[in-house]
């Protein structure tokens, strides 16, 4: 599926390698900021991931 900008009306072909480093990638970072919410002994940042924890059944304490 080519992508467009719009600016210009060139189609730049995305390889299924990029998409899947993008997504890797993505990846990576949402399960990093997971841990650091989880594992964190900042107390603004324990309180405000706290309740989604939880929920998720990730373990805090």
């Amino acid at each position: 599926m080519p992508i467009t900008s719009a600016k210009h009306s060139i189609a730049t072909p995305v390889s299924l390698s990029q998409r899947l480093l993008v997504a890797v990638g993505a990846s990576l970072l949402g399960l990093s900021l997971v841990y650091f919410a989880g594992f964190s002994h900042i107390e603004a940042v324990h309180n405000a991931a706290h309740d989604t924890r939880h929920s998720a059944a990730f373990p805090c304490h």
